[in-house]
């Protein structure tokens, strides 16, 4: 008996929506649990070259930790693409300005370097206190175990 390898097909794509607390988790270990859900490898349907992930919201971004000395000796960098254009920023400056971007930017890097990483990364929702707008979406709360 010949077993065919199964691919999964826009059309057969099951997407639920999850809403993480952000409060007290390591970035890392958090963001790597994400970018799994978004990408879908916790499915037993996962495709590499199909977008079968979930939608995550987070919550309380602005509460993320860090371990180590990365709270005052991580930099964030950004380039105006003008000579001499390089702006760097610490992580407390970046918590205290752009919360949200932190878990965006540790999760999009977690993601494949191409068209599908870009469309897999808009399925990540990032807010910075503990409300969201994404109740009509119905969210299953997600603690994961990190």
């Amino acid at each position: 008996m010949i077993m065919k390898t199964f691919s999964l097909k826009k059309e057969n794509i099951e997407r639920q929506w999850y809403v993480v607390d952000a409060s007290d988790k390591v970035l890392g270990r958090l963001s790597t649990k994400i970018a799994d859900r978004i990408r879908g490898k916790d499915k037993p349907t996962f495709t590499p070259h199909t977008d079968g992930g979930d939608y995550v919201v987070v919550i309380n971004a602005e509460k993320i930790k860090v371990t180590g000395a990365k709270y005052t000796d991580k930099k964030y960098y950004t380039h105006s693409l003008y000579p001499g254009g390089l702006k760097t920023k610490t992580f407390r400056e970046m918590n205290q300005k752009f919360p949200e971007r932190i878990i965006e930017e540790a999760v999009k890097g977690m993601l494949p370097k191409n068209k599908l990483g870009k469309a897999m990364i808009k399925k990540l929702k990032v807010f910075s206190g503990p409300n969201h707008d994404h109740e009509s979406q119905k969210p299953i709360e997600w603690n994961p175990t990190v």
